[in-house]
């Protein structure tokens, strides 16, 4: 085995007792340890700033499990085996003397070891230097980092170069955790391993895509964070240009790292920038206001807690997309996304196109063609709309669309979908990459997206409105019906 496949056993996680450990990262090697995914050998040291006890943390492990983990997924075994593999260290991460005392906790621990960093990435060079300066870099070690990766290009890169400062780029594992999903995951065998739609999966079947993802929940306590940067370099520069990227790429040689990324590259190479000239028909840039949800009344972005009544950054994007090569070209890619919906709903949307066969319409409209919904969520599963003849003895030459539907839950008997973030940690584990982001994924995103918002601003369109609960603003609609075509809507 490769030093760079070298399975890991020592696992240092850096915000341990920050919002995503305690939502996503400790459920998550909780779902791996109650389904015996883990060695025995495995360690998970803490760190973070607060002087607390080993004995603290486990406690506060143990209080994370029992509120966000459904009472019926609890095992008290698994529990425990879980807490016991916790350690706790205090460090000031801006003070390199703070780096020792993480140096003597791991001067005993098997080696590799698996840096996760789940804190602000204004404190990855700081860390990255605190590591250097102690000698815990190795050259088969691994480090984590979670979006944002910056701002926008020019930040990407200064994080970008400061983590190859230090590390090999096979030992940096950029994280987006869209592509954890079981869903997202079989984006490539749907497509690859079905001759049903690989051979339609291109302009002459398709007619067009969309990709939506819609969150019914506002900013909360993120309000600081969040308007900084908007949701198109919040949602659409990592989540939905990497469904893109899964969606429109070229078979890969092999399922390997390598060669997923390099056709995920060309794809993002191929992506039609928008300008100022375009930008008017094909860019939807709004914000929400008061409305209501499920009969509650809900705060504009504005009037949430920490608000500024003057800004102008957006909470929905809607985008119409061109990939300029043979596979694509003349096919739009319709991406939305946005805060305080009327529900949360992420799906990819296939139209194919009609064969153009008028037998079943007497005012010889051309018959719509089938539909494939790739749902992320609020369930993980796929299904394909198909035209049948309705039952009954007056129906004879009359459709019905109905769908042919696969749940995973079901199809497979499984007790409960895993998490994008127990793929991902189990693949950090074992070395493999092939979920993770390459740079130059990330900064031909980030360059796309820099175009777009420069384009915006400098052209003479506004920021529109639209009330909290609903799909987005009017003229969303009015982006995709001007082509022809509709969201599609459960």
């Amino acid at each position: 085995m490769s030093e760079s496949l070298k399975k890991i056993d020592s696992f240092v996680l850096f915000g341990v007792l920050g919002d995503l450990s305690i939502r996503k990262l400790i459920p998550a090697w909780y779902y791996l340890e109650r389904d015996n995914m883990l060695s025995d050998a495995l360690k998970i040291l803490g760190v973070g700033r607060k002087d607390i006890s080993d004995k603290d943390l486990k406690d506060q492990v143990k209080e994370v499990l029992n509120k966000f983990v459904s009472p019926e997924y609890l095992n008290p075994e698994a529990v425990s085996r879980l807490v016991e593999r916790f350690s706790y260290c205090t460090c000031d991460l801006s003070k390199i003397e703070s780096y020792k005392d993480l140096s003597l906790k791991l001067s005993d621990w098997k080696k590799p070891v698996t840096y996760y960093l789940a804190i602000s990435p204004s404190l990855f060079e700081m860390v990255c230097d605190g590591l250097k300066g102690s000698n815990l870099i190795t050259p088969d070690c691994r480090i984590i980092i979670e979006k944002p990766i910056g701002f926008d290009l020019d930040t990407s890169q200064e994080i970008n170069e400061k983590l190859t400062r230090y590390f090999d780029e096979s030992q940096i594992y950029r994280i987006d955790h869209y592509l954890g999903k079981e869903t997202v995951q079989n984006l490539i065998t749907l497509r690859f391993a079905n001759s049903l739609f690989s051979s339609q999966w291109n302009s002459k079947g398709i007619e067009y895509v969309e990709i939506t993802a819609a969150e019914s929940v506002g900013i909360e306590d993120r309000w600081g964070y969040f308007d900084g940067m908007g949701q198109l370099r919040d949602m659409v520069q990592s989540h939905l240009l990497q469904l893109l990227c899964l969606i429109a790429m070229e078979p890969p040689n092999r399922l390997d790292d390598q060669s997923i990324r390099s056709e995920k590259v060309k794809v993002l190479e191929a992506l039609k920038p928008l300008d100022e000239e375009s930008i008017s028909s094909n860019f939807v840039s709004a914000q929400y206001i008061d409305g209501e949800i499920d009969g509650n009344q809900k705060s504009g972005y504005v009037n949430e807690d920490g608000g500024k009544t003057e800004s102008k950054t957006e909470t929905f994007v809607a985008v119409k997309a061109e990939i300029q090569n043979w596979r694509w070209l003349g096919v739009p890619f319709y991406l939305r996304t946005g805060k305080r919906m009327a529900s949360k709903t992420t799906q990819i949307v296939i139209h194919f196109k009609s064969d153009g066969h008028y037998i079943f319409n007497e005012s010889k409209e051309s018959l719509r063609g089938n539909t494939l919904i790739i749902s992320l969520h609020p369930k993980e599963g796929i299904s394909l709309k198909v035209f049948t003849k309705p039952h009954g003895v007056d129906k004879h030459s009359t459709v019905r669309s109905d769908p042919m539907s696969l749940d995973f839950i079901k199809t497979q008997k499984l007790l409960n979908i895993p998490s994008g973030y127990q793929s991902l940690l189990m693949d950090i584990l074992n070395g493999n990459q092939s979920l993770f982001l390459c740079r130059e994924e990330v900064e031909l995103a980030w360059k796309w997206c820099d175009d777009a918002l420069d384009a915006f601003n400098q052209s003479s369109q506004e920021l529109y409105y639209y009330d909290a609960g609903s799909n987005g603003p009017t003229q969303s609609e009015e982006l995709i019906s001007n082509y022809g075509h509709s969201w599609h809507e459960e």
